[in-house]
């Protein structure tokens, strides 16, 4: 029986029945997103506040049934591990913590006491069913892929980057605290100032008026256009290699149109 559900509720497009639990999932989840966009329309809400409760009370139902139901068969997932260790290794998978956070707002405050403005923060891990795509959508899960292959290179890029923040942040707290100390008050202050010019956003509420500052402020504008780019030619080139081994034959590792 935990067999026959297993193979029911894993993604399989050569499945029909499996295929069918996959599509109706997948709506689920696009209407709970609809109704998280409507519910921010106040005069929608309070027009249609008995359907948005209903609908979420089925929607977190069948969330809550199907991570039982992939927490019950997760031995099948993880036939190498036991009874235990293949449950807790789905727990504390991706897909495991995004399952987990698209229901907990539902039960949490049925656990515990928590105020209006916890509750508001709480119910914003709705929007992890957002998550739940990348299950069903290809291109969501060869991101994540190419992701982890690439988090070495990632890291060093983003070490880097965050590098050059606190750099700019010292030398712009130091060259232009003592004439704006409103806005440049200390170096964690100056971090705001850093980011917005590291990303070129610019938004000027925050800007050097010293001859220095404004030169520094130069420097760094120049220097992000190609920084900022590393991350971005990292997680292409994923892309392409990817793409490239998909076009090679399986067995001889050669390209497929010459196969």
């Amino acid at each position: 029986m935990r067999r026959k559900i297993f193979n029911l509720i894993q993604v399989s497009p050569h499945n029909r029945a499996s295929h069918a639990v996959d599509l109706f999932i997948l709506f689920l989840i696009i209407l709970s997103v609809v109704e998280i966009i409507l519910e921010s329309f106040r005069d929608f809400e309070s027009e249609y506040h008995i359907l948005f409760v209903d609908f979420e009370i089925f929607s977190i139902t069948i969330f809550t049934i199907e991570y039982l139901l992939r927490l019950l068969t997760a031995d099948y997932k993880y036939p190498e591990d036991g009874w235990l260790k293949s449950r807790l290794r789905f727990i504390f998978s991706t897909s495991g913590i995004i399952d987990l956070l698209a229901i907990l707002p539902a039960f949490l405050p049925l656990l515990i006491k928590v105020d209006l403005r916890f509750l508001r923060i709480l119910r914003l891990f709705r929007l992890a069913r957002i998550f739940k795509l990348s299950r069903y959508a290809k291109s969501l899960r060869l991101i994540g892929q190419i992701v982890r292959e690439k988090m070495p290179e990632l890291g060093i890029s983003m070490s880097v980057i965050f590098l050059i923040l606190l750099i700019m942040s010292i030398l712009i707290y130091h060259l232009e605290g003592d004439v704006q100390p409103e806005h440049f008050p200390n170096i964690i202050a100056a971090l705001w100032w850093s980011v917005v010019t590291l990303t070129t956003v610019g938004y000027g509420d925050i800007f050097p008026v010293t001859d220095m500052g404004k030169l520094l402020a130069g420097s760094i504008s120049l220097l992000s256009i190609g920084l900022l780019a590393l991350p971005a030619g990292i997680i292409s080139s994923g892309f392409i290699e990817r793409i490239h081994r998909t076009k090679k034959c399986p067995h001889c590792g050669k390209d497929l149109e010459q196969h």
